[in-house]
């Protein structure tokens, strides 16, 4: 409780009068009194006759997940406990963490009952508590101002966004994709045997297994199919260069959302799934897995990944995860690099690797960059700013175009973009049996 505006001017202009009676020594004192007994008395009924912070009840839900990138609905109950709900309510919801400090609140409803509701931008993955809520109301006379505080035992826990995921949007892309129209374009072109069947016209001629086509004295086809069981490893940097923001999330947030999309895929592709993270040190290893089983573990452990300050050692991350692989795997690397050094220690690396393994090397286009390369520049810090970012781009390219020389399957796009391109990546890769 606090005075509000409206009495501190009552009470400045009171405080005036009082001391222009008290300088001039021949004005009596006894209307100055009752003026102030008057403006005590009324202070003394506004507050008996306004609701007090017992005569209300609040609860506060919020949803048990939130997925990066999306926002939060907070939803506040305020009910009255007797006295009727001031009209004038607002409610603040105290934040933590990179939540941020404070969220106002949607209010409607009756004397009786106010619902609120409160959007909360989940830009960073974690459990933030959310410590309490702020109301605030004028008393009947305006004289005071009510700002109780209401402490909350609520968290709100932030994960990975998965939404191409229960959407269904990668189902359908991969069923589509490896057991509709395209497996059966690739009948006879794998190279795993699935089944044998009668030879029916249409077929085409060269599936015709000739051998038990004779011993049956019918024609019959070998269907193969692509191999499955592949192993897919998911190599996440989680140095300091990730944590840049682009699209309102960092990077390492938006290659970890593309990485569980693609796990998911390579889970209904039959294949298994590993993660590995790395910066200045290797971090965790999960060997692969059954790609839908091991999804759940992997959502875990890439919501409990923190957000690091260190610089990445590409050297001893590759050198780490190379030992720790004992046969053919797809590495889809989420990475990125600022400087000619690291690019060069990264090709190095990634040159060893690509030898025994198939190697996606994904990254995001800055936007900036682009941007001030496409700008026409007014002023001479404009064209330097320009050139600089020209000769950025330019060094970027041929990094990335020696990686593809090499033999690395690069992909270099924005963040919205990045899971349908790595989807996309995989299937043709798993089309063409490179692994």
């Amino acid at each position: 409780m606090r005075p509000s505006r409206r009495l501190l001017a009552i009470a400045s202009a009171f405080l005036a009068a009082t001391a222009l009676t008290v300088s001039a020594l021949a004005a009596p004192l006894l209307p100055v009194a009752l003026l102030w007994g008057a403006l005590l008395s009324f202070m003394l009924a506004d507050l008996a006759i306004s609701p007090s912070r017992r005569a209300i009840a609040v609860e506060v839900t919020a949803p048990d997940e939130v997925f990066t990138g999306e926002d939060a609905i907070i939803r506040a109950s305020i009910r009255s406990q007797g006295q009727p709900i001031p009209t004038s309510l607002s409610a603040i919801l105290e934040l933590s963490g990179d939540l941020g400090t404070r969220q106002d609140f949607t209010l409607r409803g009756s004397s009786r009952a106010v619902l609120g509701e409160a959007r909360v931008p989940a830009r960073r993955r974690g459990t933030f508590a959310l410590p309490g809520l702020w109301l605030s109301w004028p008393s009947r006379l305006g004289l005071w101002e009510f700002t109780p505080h209401f402490s909350l035992d609520t968290v709100l826990r932030v994960i990975p966004n998965i939404r191409p995921v229960v959407s269904g949007q990668i189902d359908v892309r991969v069923q589509s994709d490896l057991y509709g129209v395209k497996e059966n374009a690739l009948v006879g072109e794998g190279s795993e045997f699935h089944q044998m069947r009668d030879f029916m016209p249409g077929m085409d001629t060269r599936g015709i297994d000739w051998k038990r086509s004779a011993r049956r004295r019918d024609l019959v086809v070998k269907e193969m199919q692509s191999e499955r069981n592949h192993q897919i490893i998911v190599a996440l940097d989680n140095g300091y260069l990730m944590r840049e923001e682009l699209a309102g999330l960092p990077k390492i947030d938006h290659a970890v959302n593309a990485a569980l999309a693609t796990a998911w895929a390579a889970g209904i592709g039959g294949d298994l799934v590993g993660l590995y993270s790395f910066d200045a040190v290797p971090r965790l290893f999960v060997p692969p897995q059954p790609g839908r089983a091991a999804f759940p573990a992997l959502r875990a452990h890439t919501a409990d990944l923190s957000y690091q300050t260190a610089s990445s050692n590409p050297t001893l991350a590759l050198a780490h995860l190379n030992g720790k692989l004992n046969r053919r795997s797809l590495i889809i690397i989420f990475s990125d690099f600022a400087d000619t050094t690291t690019a060069e220690l990264l090709v190095e690396n990634l040159t060893v690797l690509n030898r025994a393994h198939v190697i996606i090397f994904a990254t995001f286009s800055d936007p900036e960059l682009e941007w001030r390369v496409g700008t026409a520049a007014h002023s001479l810090n404009g064209m330097a700013e320009a050139v600089a970012a020209t000769e950025m781009v330019k060094e970027r390219r041929l990094v990335l175009d020696g990686l593809s020389r090499i033999g690395v399957i690069c992909l270099e796009t924005n963040p919205g973009e990045l899971t349908a391109r790595l989807v996309s990546t995989y299937l043709e890769i798993k089309a063409q049996e490179l692994i």
